[in-house]
This record gives C-alpha cells, structure tokens and sequence, in this order.
C-alpha cells in the first residue's frame, strides 16, 4: 500500500505538471488545492526539490515548479525517494536489498514469488511518468 506521503507526492507532482505553464506555485496553494497537510507537503516538496525534481524561485512570483518535463519524471524513481523499496521483501529488492533472516534464498518460494511480482510491478513503474497521471 502507498504510504499517504507518497500519494502526496503524486498529487503535487500531478498538480504542478497541471500548472507548469502559469510558473512557480506556492505551497500554499497546492496545499489548499490538493487538500495535504502544509508542513507535510513543505518536507515532500524539499525532499523531491534535493533529488531534481522540483525547482524553487523566491520572492514575488515564487513557488515550486518542475525542474525536468512530466514525461521524464519516472513514477519508480519517485517511489523510491519517497516510499523507499518497492519490493515487499528486502531480500528481493534491487535497490535496498537485505538478506532476511533465517531463510535460504536458494529454496524460498516465497521470495521466487515476490520477485515475480517486483518485476510485474516494474514493467510499469519504471516506464510511466508523472505526465502519464494527468
């Protein structure tokens, strides 16, 4: 299940792609608009404006905006920023792989299953944008 931090993301994500051609957008108004807690959404917004992408402008005029094109924000990349693995185990992870205790990854059918599953899940998250959300 996505945390509601990340569905928070999405929806920003999805507001400033909406709003890209009138410029920067205060965190106020997604906020209002969008309905996420204002101090929750300043951390999300920070935390997506360290990794690229989101850009910022101060002063009158200012706000958030996209730093890269909707279609080249990758919804995979995001998850991982903000929800961190993707996989339902550590020790099927691709990027934040732990081996789990007491298990022998050679005979686990359980993890044969899951990584079926990270990888149905990837063929979609890796090769869907935040323009394919709007």
């Amino acid at each position: 299940m996505l945390s509601k931090k990340t569905q928070y993301a999405f929806k920003a994500l999805m507001y400033l792609s909406q709003q890209a051609q009138d410029g920067p957008v205060l965190i106020a108004e997604i906020s209002r608009k969008k309905k996420i807690p204002l101090k929750f959404l300043e951390n999300i917004l920070l935390e997506m404006k360290k990794e690229g992408i989101l850009d910022s402008k101060k002063g009158k005029g200012g706000g958030y905006f996209l730093a890269k094109k909707p279609e080249d924000i990758v919804l995979a990349e995001v998850m991982r920023l903000i929800e961190g693995p993707i996989s339902l185990l550590p020790c099927v992870s691709l990027h934040f792989y732990k081996k789990c205790e007491n298990c022998n990854e050679d005979s686990c059918g359980l993890r044969d299953v899951l990584i079926q599953v990270r990888d149905a899940n990837l063929a979609i998250l890796e090769h869907r944008t935040v323009a394919d959300l709007t």
